[in-house]
């Protein structure tokens, strides 16, 4: 068997992407291997404040972070769903909200009988089952409680963060540097690649430092300065489906009550962002530049806030899609390294995450086996396109054609596997996941639903449930559901009590 194994490990970036590799390599691997991280704080990060995806509580729990510090040390908000408003159409909304709808029954998912009540006029809106679109509308959070019965939808409560970006680096950089991750501050002027087989062999830094590894990870952000600038991975272009290419953002004083939930609303050419931190709001305006311009952007975000903006609205430029390789020969591109899908369904932090936890699954040795490289890029090739087809979903299924954006929308055309999960759906209220995809079924029906792709029948199976037992199952749920979030206190006085942050 070989003994020989990598020993130096070189992440290029900082930002939430390298410091999230670098305290879970840190932490995973131990000490026995050598954690360098290159970064400059002249070229800064991107993040504009972060919204997530419940995954991220399992991130967190492999690096054993106390949830209560975390919450503080990042003015952290917790996050129970999306609502979206004006997608189906003008004056329409609805909620993503995470965990699930009702309770299985039998071999069939809920919603399968709530298709047959809600046809017949016996049963409500279907967010009126989930515990997490309920406490999204009136404001309602806790965390799981554990004195609670298991079949209480109380016990297992699904739920996210929303937080500062840069105190998140911040404060992960802090964990990892604990952990013997050296930093090392300054620009990279070349990359030096081994004459024998074009593996990154070396970067030098401008003060002519020559920093050797035998890994790389790139999160060096849109640029890939080791992924495509030196090794040239190539790019796969999403715009066709997902046309928006700037973002303006800003953050503004808090106002109100603060809401568990992220609020995304569709506008004439794309859609605003409003992310509720402790400290204050995340906004943001996602467009496409061929339906409207900066200037016309910047000052329609402004025009559009809860509060007095915190400063001028900064722009970025971006192109949905992938790097044709995730990893190649020795270099993993992580972070916006590897590519973009827009932030609609707070995605990136999770794509960091899956391709940390996908890397040390597959941890190579030092003759970096094609096969562990093929898996890998297979993996994320997988999970990116079904990622990719869920938000091309909200943009698609849309009855909006008040703009030339959303006209366009509801008429482009959209990949086959997409098309084949609406037909599926739109026939009997199906769907099955291919795979390890990110998002539950429950999440596909919700979106579903919400921009108005209604089945036309039910699954057979569910009549064979007397209509008398159909409605104490529904009306059961329905019922229990409220029960549980009468009980939970207010988001805002849950944080108050719980997990106050200091001022930033």
């Amino acid at each position: 068997m070989n003994q020989s194994r990598i020993k130096n490990i070189v992440i290029v970036g900082g930002g939430s992407a390298g410091w999230m590799a670098a305290s879970a390599l840190a932490k995973v691997l131990g000490a026995a291997y050598s954690i360098r991280l290159i970064e400059s704080e002249e070229i800064g990060i991107v993040g504009v404040g972060e919204s997530t995806v419940p995954h991220l509580k399992l991130f967190n729990n492999v690096l054993e972070i106390n949830e209560i510090e975390f919450v503080k040390q990042t003015q952290a908000t917790f996050k129970l769903g999306i609502q979206f408003i004006d997608w189906l159409r003008l004056g329409d909304k609805y909620v993503h909200g995470f965990g699930t709808i009702g309770h299985d029954y039998g071999l069939l998912p809920f919603h399968q009988y709530w298709l047959k009540a809600f046809s017949t006029g016996r049963a409500t809106e279907v967010g009126d089952y989930s515990l997490n679109t309920l406490a999204i509308e009136r404001g309602k959070f806790m965390a799981s409680a554990n004195d609670a019965p298991a079949t209480s939808p109380l016990s297992n409560i699904a739920y996210s963060y929303q937080f500062d970006a840069g105190l998140y680096a911040a404060y992960l950089r802090r964990y990892a540097e604990a952990r013997g991750v050296r930093r090392t501050e300054g620009k990279i002027k070349q990359t030096i690649l081994r004459d024998s087989d074009g593996y990154v062999d070396a970067v030098v830094m401008e003060n002519g430092e020559k920093i050797g590894g035998d890994l790389f990870i790139d999160c060096s952000g849109f640029r890939g300065l080791l992924i495509e600038q030196a090794l040239h991975t190539g790019y796969e272009d999403w715009s066709h489906w997902l046309p928006c290419n700037r973002a303006m953002a800003v953050p503004c004083e808090s106002s109100g009550l603060l809401t568990p939930y992220t609020r995304v609303t569709a506008r004439p050419a794309g859609w605003q962002w409003r992310i509720p931190l402790q400290h204050r709001v995340g906004n943001g305006y996602v467009y496409s530049s061929n339906h409207i311009s900066d200037d016309e952007a910047a000052a329609y975000l402004l025009k559009n806030l809860d509060a007095p903006a915190l400063g001028d609205p900064r722009a970025l430029r971006f192109t949905s899609g992938r790097r044709k390789k995730f990893w190649s020969k020795n270099v993993v591109a992580l972070g916006l390294a590897s590519g973009f899908i827009e932030p609609l369904e707070s995605t990136s932090i999770f794509l960091v995450q899956s391709g940390i936890a996908r890397l040390l699954n597959l941890f190579p040795e030092p003759d970096f086996s094609d096969v562990l490289i093929e898996r890998y890029n297979a993996q994320c090739v997988f999970e990116w396109e079904r990622i990719r087809d869920f938000l091309i979903l909200h943009y698609n299924a849309t009855e909006r054609n008040d703009t030339p954006f959303w006209d366009y929308c509801r008429t482009m055309d959209i990949p086959e596997s997409l098309r084949g999960y609406i037909q599926l759906f739109r026939d009997s209220g199906r769907f099955f996941r291919d795979g390890e995809e990110m998002f539950a079924i429950t999440s596909w029906v919700q979106v579903m639903i919400g921009q108005g792709i209604m089945p036309e029948r039910y699954h057979p199976v569910v009549d064979q449930l007397p209509d008398k037992d159909l409605d104490e199952l529904v009306g059961g749920v329905k019922k229990v559901v409220a029960t549980c979030v009468d009980a939970m206190p207010m988001h805002q006085a849950f944080i108050d009590r719980y997990c106050k942050a200091g001022a930033p």
